[in-house]
C-alpha cells in the first residue's frame, strides 16, 4: 500500500528531513600503511580486529589492529618457487586459525599463537576455494570444518596445533561429496537453536545454491571420525538453481556479521542473512531457523529474493555518459542492513530492505587490481584490498534510516523500534494510527494515536463520529499517560472526561445484563458480565493511578449523576475521603457497611465524628471497634457515651458506655478525671437501687481516686446513693459526716464500719462510736441489747454511755456492767500504787549513788606515765579516768582542743587564760576551774567518742619512724 499524504500518511520526501545534517552512512577511507612492502598483496583476510596480508614473495604479515605497530612477519616453510604463490587465505571469525592455499596446491595451517605455518599433508594437491568453520568457534583446534575445492569436492577436516615434528596437523580428511558444477565458491555451517544434533549447511557453486539440514554423528566430536558424513549421505538438499549462469562468471557466498548489540532482536530480521552472487545478480535472504526439518530450505528460499544486476547503477564513462553494459560484480559483502558490491573499481551499497542504492562511488583507479571486499564478522568492520592499497569502508549509524523503510512498507512496530528521536517516533505513530483507522481497527489506532502529536481534537472527533467509545477511552488513557506533569489543566480535563466515559460504559453494560440482551453479535450475557468486571477493574486502576489529576467535586457529581454507588464509594475510598463514605452509609442507615468502613480507619477524628450516631444503633459493635484503638482520646467520646446512656433502658451490665469506660479505666489505666466522672454519673443516675457496681468502682479507686470527689459526692447525694456517699466521705477523711449520713438513713452497721476506720486517732474514733452509741441506745428496745452492741468498741466505757440512757432506766438493768467497771477501776488503782512504790525506791537508790561519788578514788603508781606525752604523770597536775587512763592536764586540754569544735576550743582557751593569768579570783576563779575541768575532763580521749572520731587517722604518721613498725 503506497503512502498517501491525503489520508494522513507521512510522505516519503518528508522523511528526509529527519537527518539532513547527519554524516553519510558509508565512507571509504584509504589506510596509510606504517611500513613498506617489498611486493604486492596477493591475498588478505580480516577477523576479530586481526588483519592478515599475503605478499607475492611468500611472506605473511599478521597485524593486530588494536596494536598496529606490532606486526608478525611470517614466512612459509618453503620457497615460492617450490609451492607457488599464495592464492587464497581463510581466517576463522575468532582469528585463531588461518589456512593458506597456494597456486600449486600446497596448503598450510597457522595458529594465532604460532609464527610457523605447518603443512597440511592430507590436503596436498587440493585447491581450496572455500571453508565453513565450526559454528562453536573453538580456539585450540578447528574441530570439524568443511572445505570446498575448485574441482567440486567437499571435504571434512579436523586440524589441531602440534609442536611435535612427526605429528600431523590434520587429524583426518574425508571426502563428503563431489558436485559437477565446478568450484565450491561458498560454504557455511551453523547450528539450529534447541537442536544440538542438527546442522545446516549452505553450499554455493557458480550455478546452484544448496541447502541441507540434518543430524550429525556425535561420536566424532573428538576428532575420531567424520560427523558430517551421515548428513550428506541421508539428506537431500533443497536447491536454488541459476540455469542461465555462464561458467566464466564468478560466484561467492557471504553471511552477515554479528549484531553489534548482542541483545537486540529484529522483528523482521531475527536471523543472519546470506547473499549469493551469481551472473544474474545477488540472491539474498534470511537464514531462518524454524521449522527444524528438511523443508527448512524451501522456506528459506521462498522468502529470499534476487537483486538483479541490471538494477545496480551503471558506471559512467570518461565523458560522463552511462555505459551501456553493466560490469561484472567482482566481490560482495554484507553489513547489518546493506549489500556492498565491488563493480569495476566502484563500491556500491544497496539497502537490502528496499533495494535502494545508498552509496555509489569510484574508489579504484583504472588499472588497480582488487583482491575483494572483506568483513570482520565479530567487529563489524569492512575492508577493500587491492594489490597495493588497503581501504576501510567506515559505516556510521547504519540503521538510522531503517525506520523510514519500515514505515514505507507499513511495518510500524519495527519502524517504532528503530525510530530514535521523538520526532521520528511521532511520525511513525501518526502514520500507524492513520493506517489502522483506514482499516477500521479503531481500538489499536487509539493506543497509537495516544503516543503521537496528532491534534487531540481531530483524533477525539474521529473516534466520536465513528461511535467508538471504547477506542476513545483507550486514546484518552494513553494520552494522559504521555502528558507532562506540568500540563495540569489538560490532565484534569482528560481525567474528568474519562470518569464520564467509564460511568457511561458501566451503565450500558448493566442495562444489557438486566435486560438479558446481547451487547453485540459476538458477546453473550455471560461475556458481558465478564466485560463489566474488566471495565470496573480498569476504572479502579485509573482512579488509583491518576488520583492527583482528578478533581474530587467534579468526579463526585459525575459518578452520582450516573447512580454508580459502588464506584462512588471506591472513588471516595481511593481519596481517603472516609468521611464521605461513612456519611453515605449513615444517611442510608446501613450500619454494617458503616462499621466495615470504620474498622479500617486510623484517623481519630472520624471516630469522634460518627460515634454519636453509631453508638445509638450499633453500640456493641462500635465498642468492639473502639477497644481496638487505644490511641483514641476517651474524653472526646464522652458526649456520644452520655447521649447513648440517656436513651438506654437496660441493666448496667448491658450498658455499652459503661463497658467502654471500664475498658479505658482498667485496661488503658486512664487517669482522666472526666472519664471517671462520666462513669460515676452513669452509675449514679441509673434507675436501679442497687449500688454494688458504683460502690465496687469507688472501692477500686483506693485512697487517691482519679475522679472529682466533690462532683461524685454531689451526684451520689442527688440520687440518694447512701453507701457511695459514705464511702466518698470516708476517702475524703470526713468520717464524722460519713457516720452522721449513715445514721441519718438508719445504716447502723455501715456507721459502725466507718467509725472503726480512723485507727490512728483514738479520740476521733471514740467520738464516732459515741454517735453510733447514741443512735443504737435510742433505737434499742432493751438496755441489754444496746450494751452488747457497744462492746464492739473497746474505747467506750459505761460512764460514757450513761448520759444517753433515758432518765427512767433502772440501774438494775446494767448493774453487772457498773460492777465490772468498778472492779476494773480498782485494779487500775492497785497498779498505779505499785508503780508509785517502785518509783520511790528508785529515787532512794539514786541518792545513795550520788553520795558515794564523793568517796571515789584511783591509785596511781609511782612510775606511771601520761598516755599523751609519755612523761611521768606525777611531774605536774593530772587527770585519772575510771578506765585507768591518766593524762597531764595540759596534755589532755591540748588533745581535746584538737578534736573539739571551734566554739568549745575557744571557750577552753578563754578559761585557761583566766585561770593561768589570775584574771579572776575567789569564787569566780573556782567556778572557772570547775568549768574548765568539766570541758577538758568530761571523758577519756582514748575511750569515749573522741576515739571514735579519730578512726580515719592513720596509725603511722609522717613524723613517725616507719622502721619501728617493721617486723
Amino acid at each position: 500500500m503506497a503512502l498517501d499524504p491525503s489520508n494522513g500518511y507521512v510522505a516519503a520526501g518528508n522523511l528526509q528531513d529527519f537527518n539532513d545534517n547527519a554524516l553519510p552512512i558509508f565512507n571509504v577511507e584509504r589506510v596509510q600503511l606504517q611500513f613498506s612492502i617489498a611486493s604486492d598483496f596477493v591475498a588478505a583476510q580480516v577477523a576479530n580486529n586481526v588483519l592478515i596480508l599475503a605478499l607475492a614473495n611468500g611472506r605473511i604479515l599478521r597485524i593486530d589492529l588494536d596494536n598496529p605497530a606490532d606486526i608478525d612477519d611470517i614466512d612459509l616453510p618453503k620457497k615460492t618457487s617450490e609451492v607457488g604463490v599464495i592464492r587464497r587465505m581463510f581466517l576463522d571469525p575468532t582469528s585463531s586459525h588461518l589456512i593458506i592455499s597456494t597456486a600449486l596446491g600446497e596448503n598450510f595451517y597457522l595458529h594465532t599463537q604460532s609464527r610457523q605455518p605447518r603443512p597440511l599433508s592430507r590436503l596436498r594437491g587440493v585447491s581450496i576455494e572455500s571453508v565453513a568453520w565450526n559454528p562453536s568457534l573453538p580456539t585450540a583446534s578447528t574441530r570439524e570444518i568443511l572445505i570446498g575445492a575448485t574441482d567440486g569436492n567437499i571435504y571434512e577436516v579436523y586440524i589441531e596445533t602440534s609442536t611435535e615434528f612427526y605429528r600431523r596437523e590434520d587429524k583426518y580428511l574425508r571426502t563428503l561429496q563431489k558436485l559437477p558444477d565446478g568450484p565450491i565458491s561458498g560454504l557455511w555451517v551453523d547450528l539450529v537453536p534447541g537442536k544440538p544434533d542438527l546442522r545446516r549447511v549452505l553450499i554455493a557453486t557458480q550455478s546452484r545454491l544448496l541447502h541441507l539440514v540434518g543430524k550429525i554423528t556425535r561420536s566424532g566430536a573428538e576428532g575420531g571420525g567424520s560427523i558430517f558424513a551421515r548428513l550428506f549421505e541421508t539428506e537431500q538438499p533443497v536447491v536454488q538453481e541459476n540455469s542461465h549462469a555462464p561458467t566464466s562468471d564468478s560466484s561467492a557466498l557471504v553471511i552477515s556479521p554479528d549484531s553489534p548489540e548482542s541483545q537486540s532482536a529484529e522483528t523482521l530480521l531475527p536471523d543472519r542473512v546470506f547473499a549469493w552472487s551469481s551472473s544474474q545478480g545477488v540472491y539474498y535472504g534470511r537464514l531462518l531457523t524454524s521449522p527444524a526439518t528438511p523443508d527448512l530450505g524451501q522456506k528459506v528460499f521462498a522468502e529470499s529474493r534476487l537483486l538483479p544486476k541490471s538494477q545496480l547503477p551503471l558506471a559512467e564513462s570518461s565523458s560522463g555518459r552511462k555505459r551501456p553494459v553493466q560490469d561484472a560484480v567482482d566481490s560482495i559483502a554484507l553489513t547489518q542492513w546493506h549489500i556492498l558490491h565491488l563493480i569495476g573499481g566502484r563500491v556500491v551499497a544497496v539497502n537490502r530492505l528496499n533495494d535502494s542504492v545508498l552509496f555509489d562511488q569510484v574508489i579504484l583507479e583504472p588499472g588497480q587490481q582488487a583482491l575483494g571486499l572483506f568483513a570482520d564478522q565479530q567487529k563489524n568492520t569492512f575492508w577493500l584490498f587491492t594489490t597495493q592499497e588497503i581501504y576501510e569502508i567506515v559505516v556510521t549509524d547504519e540503521d538510522r534510516d531503517v525506520w523510514k523503510v519500515m514505515l514505507r512498507t507499513e511495518h510500524f512496530d519495527a519502524a517504532l523500534r528503530y525510530a530514535r528521536s521523538p520526532a521520528q517516533r511521532d511520525a511513525v505513530a501518526t502514520a500507524s494510527g492513520d493506517y489502522l483507522i483506514n482499516k477500521g481497527s479503531f481500538l489499536e489506532a487509539a493506543g497509537v494515536y495516544g503516543k503521537s502529536s496528532k491534534p487531540f481534537e481531530q483524533v477525539a472527533l474521529t473516534l466520536i463520529d465513528n461511535d467508538q467509545q471504547d477506542a476513545l477511552r483507550k486514546y484518552l488513557l494513553t494520552k494522559i499517560s504521555t502528558l507532562s506533569k506540568s500540563s495540569i489543566m489538560q490532565r484534569i480535563m482528560i481525567a474528568s472526561w474519562l470518569v464520564e466515559i467509564f460511568m457511561s460504559k458501566l451503565n450500558s453494560l448493566d442495562d444489557t445484563i438486566i435486560t438479558k440482551a446481547e451487547l453485540s453479535e459476538t458477546l453473550s450475557p455471560g461475556q458481558t458480565r465478564d466485560q463489566l468486571e474488566t471495565i470496573r477493574a480498569e476504572f479502579h486502576n485509573f482512579v488509583t493511578r491518576y488520583k492527583p489529576d482528578l478533581d474530587r467535586r467534579t468526579a463526585y457529581d459525575v459518578i452520582s449523576s450516573h447512580g454508580r454507588e459502588e464506584e462512588l464509594l471506591f472513588f471516595a475510598s481511593a481519596f481517603d475521603d472516609y468521611n464521605y463514605v461513612l456519611n453515605y452509609w449513615v444517611q442510608r442507615e446501613r450500619w454494617s457497611e458503616a462499621l466495615n468502613v470504620l474498622k479500617k480507619q486510623r484517623d481519630p477524628s472520624i471516630f469522634y465524628r460518627y460515634s454519636s450516631v453509631l453508638i445509638t444503633h450499633v453500640a456493641t459493635e462500635l465498642v468492639e471497634i473502639l477497644t481496638r484503638h487505644p490511641d483514641l482520646k476517651p474524653r472526646n467520646l464522652i458526649p456520644a457515651l452520655l447521649n447513648y446512656d440517656r436513651d438506654f433502658r437496660g441493666p448496667l451490665s448491658q450498658n455499652q458506655a459503661v463497658r467502654y469506660l471500664l475498658f479505658v479505666i482498667n485496661q488503658l489505666n486512664s487517669m482522666d478525671a472526666a472519664v471517671h466522672n462520666t462513669l460515676i454519673s452513669i452509675y449514679a443516675s441509673h434507675p436501679s437501687k442497687d449500688e454494688s457496681a458504683l460502690l465496687s468502682y469507688l472501692e477500686s479507686q483506693g485512697s487517691e481516686p482519679s475522679y472529682d470527689s466533690d462532683f461524685a459526692l454531689r451526684l451520689c447525694i442527688q440520687h440518694a446513693r447512701v453507701q457511695s456517699c459514705v464511702h466518698i466521705y470516708s476517702t475524703m477523711g470526713q468520717y464524722l459526716q460519713a457516720v452522721e449520713l449513715a445514721l441519718a438513713h438508719d445504716e447502723i452497721d455501715l456507721a459502725s464500719i466507718v467509725a472503726d476506720r480512723p485507727d490512728s486517732n483514738p479520740a476521733l474514733r471514740k467520738k464516732l462510736w459515741l454517735a453510733v452509741a447514741k443512735k443504737v441506745i435510742a433505737r434499742s428496745n432493751g438496755i441489754k441489747t444496746a450494751i452488747d452492741f457497744l462492746k464492739r468498741c473497746e474505747l467506750l466505757k459505761i460512764e460514757d454511755l450513761i448520759p444517753f440512757f433515758p432518765d427512767f432506766v433502772v440501774i438494775d438493768d446494767f448493774k453487772e456492767e457498773i460492777c465490772a467497771a468498778l472492779e476494773e477501776y480498782s485494779h487500775n488503782i492497785d497498779a498505779l500504787k505499785k508503780e508509785m512504790d517502785e518509783s520511790s525506791q528508785t529515787a532512794a537508790n539514786i541518792k545513795v549513788d550520788i553520795a558515794a561519788l564523793d568517796h571515789r578514788y584511783a591509785i596511781v603508781e609511782p612510775g606511771e606515765k601520761c598516755y599523751a606525752c609519755g612523761l611521768p604523770l606525777l611531774s605536774r597536775q593530772f587527770f585519772v579516768f575510771p578506765c585507768q587512763h591518766a593524762f597531764h592536764s595540759d596534755c589532755l586540754g591540748r588533745q581535746v582542743m584538737e578534736q573539739a569544735g571551734v566554739a568549745k576550743s575557744k571557750r577552753i582557751r578563754e578559761l585557761q587564760t583566766l585561770v593561768g593569768k589570775g584574771v579572776v579570783l575567789g569564787s569566780r576563779r573556782e567556778k572557772a576551774i570547775a568549768e574548765l575541768d568539766a570541758l577538758v575532763a568530761a571523758s577519756c580521749i582514748l575511750c569515749s567518742e573522741y576515739a571514735i572520731k579519730r578512726i580515719d587517722e592513720p596509725f603511722v604518721l609522717a613524723s613517725d619512724d616507719a622502721n619501728e613498725w617493721a617486723l
